[in-house]
């Protein structure tokens, strides 16, 4: 059963799908994570300037939005593998029976 399974056109469709829908996701916030830490890095009088005068910096909103964005990327990576993956992963056990 296994090895018919790995056969199955649909299940290379399905690991190729989900592993470059993956890395792509990965790599997205790796851009997004070291772009805030080159920015901590390079740029702390930006990070340091006040939102309205007060202790608020701009730092905070974008250390916030790093975290809101991997929430967000595995929201996107749920939502798709609810949907598409998890159809096609049916589709390979139905046709594996």
């Amino acid at each position: 059963m296994h090895d018919h399974i790995r056969n199955n056109p649909k299940f290379h469709e399905l690991v190729t799908k989900r592993t470059s829908f993956a890395w792509t996701l990965t790599a997205i916030m790796l851009i997004i994570y070291f772009g805030f830490i080159l920015l901590i890095a390079y740029g702390k009088a930006f990070l340091g300037t006040s939102l309205s005068g007060g202790t608020t910096t701009i730092g905070f909103p974008i250390g916030v939005a790093v975290i809101l964005s991997a929430i967000v990327l595995t929201g996107i990576y749920v939502r798709r593998a609810n949907g598409e993956f998890d159809e096609l992963n049916r589709q390979i056990i139905e046709e594996s029976r």
